[in-house]
Parts: C-alpha cells; structure tokens; sequence
C-alpha cells in the first residue's frame, strides 16, 4: 500500500544527516527518543543521509510500520542540514521538497484582484 501523505494529520522532517543503514525500528527509536514525538501518531516522519538524492519515510499504518526509500535518478534534496531539529511540514512542502525545490520559499505570487488593472 502506498501511503496518501496529503491524508496524514502531520508531516515532520527530520534535518541533518541520519544514519541510512537504520530500519524501522532504528528510526522510530530517533523519534521517540531524540525528539520525543509518538511514531504511533498519524504522522510522517522524513529522514536523509549524507547522499542528497535518497530519503526514506516512516508512517504507522495503523497495524504495523511503513517504510519508504526513494532514490533520485535526477537531481537532489534540498534537505534542511541543521542538526538534531524536526520541523513540521505542510503537505505543499513535502511536495516542493520531494520535486527538488526548497521547503523554504522566499515568496509567493499573490492572485491579481478583479479590476486590478483597470
């Protein structure tokens, strides 16, 4: 099954580096010990090596764990690199994330108003 991540109630990056060898339960045990956070919730929980073109994702089904690893052929992750943090993210982060594009954009286009131009 692959997971809706725009239905999960939470999204959450894990910045810096992870040790990419860890499985399930080596990545839950960084949630829960490191940052405190129930990897039984209905979240996401986003990790990345050193390689920026790899990330696996972590989500409780509801009757046992899923783990997703993707590898770029293309192109790489705009991965936050400030250690030891976990940020939330919106699900239009995660997808500008997983399209290459930083989590963090500078600006918007703001929608023109009706009779803006008259």
């Amino acid at each position: 099954m692959i997971v809706d991540y725009s239905r999960a109630n939470q999204i959450y990056i894990v910045c810096g580096k992870t040790d990419m060898r860890r499985g399930i339960d080596g990545l839950a045990a960084i949630i829960m010990s490191q940052y405190k956070l129930d990897v039984y919730s209905d979240a996401i929980f986003l990790f990345c090596g050193g390689s920026l073109d790899r990330f696996k994702a972590l989500y409780w089904a509801g009757d046992g764990f899923q783990l997703l690893y993707k590898r770029f052929e293309n192109g790489k992750l705009r991965w936050p690199r400030k250690s030891s943090e976990v940020r939330a993210l919106t699900a239009q982060q995660m997808r500008w994330l997983l399209e290459g594009l930083s989590i963090d954009q500078k600006s918007k286009i703001n929608v023109a108003q009706p009779g803006y131009f008259s």
